[in-house]
C-alpha cells in the first residue's frame, strides 16, 4: 500500500528570512516569508513552526506558532511571522502543507543555528530583496 501513495516534491516554493526596518523597534529585524515562485496558487497553507537546540549548554524549545494561509497567489511573497534575536542562534524548522488543485504538498524548512545573518544573504527569486533561504 505504501508504495501507492505518491508524495510530490515540493518544487519552487520558499521559507526565507528577511531583515526589514521595523518601526516598532527601531531596528532592523528579522522576519520570516512564504515565497510561492510557482505559477499556481497555493491552497490552504498551513504552517507550524519552531525553534530549538543549545543556549550556554542548556536545552531551549520555543512553543510552536501556528499559521494559516486560505491563498497564497503565484509569484508572490507572504510575510509568516518576526523571529526574535535570541531564536537566530537555535535551529529554526518551518512545517509547511499546502494544496495545488487536490494534489497535497508538504515539507520542512530549517534553518540552522546561527544562519541567519546578514553576511549570509542572497538574492531571492521573485522579490527585490535579498535574505536567507531556508533548507
Amino acid at each position: 500500500m505504501k508504495k501507492d501513495i505518491i508524495i510530490p516534491k515540493v518544487e519552487n516554493v520558499h521559507i526565507v528570512a528577511i531583515q526589514e526596518w521595523s518601526d516598532d523597534f527601531q531596528e532592523n529585524c528579522w522576519y520570516a516569508y512564504l515565497l510561492n515562485a510557482t505559477n499556481e496558487t497555493l491552497e490552504m497553507a498551513m504552517l507550524i513552526s519552531r525553534a530549538y537546540g543549545l543556549i550556554n549548554g542548556e536545552e531551549r524549545n520555543t512553543m510552536q506558532l501556528r499559521h494559516a494561509f486560505a491563498k497564497v497567489e503565484p509569484q508572490t511573497a507572504v510575510k509568516i511571522e518576526f523571529l526574535e534575536n535570541n531564536v537566530l542562534q537555535l535551529e529554526n524548522e518551518f512545517m509547511l502543507s499546502y494544496f495545488i488543485g487536490s494534489q497535497m504538498f508538504d515539507k520542512k524548512f530549517i534553518f540552522k543555528e546561527n544562519s541567519i545573518n546578514k553576511n549570509a544573504k542572497i538574492d531571492l527569486p521573485i522579490i527585490s530583496n535579498q535574505g536567507i533561504m531556508a533548507v
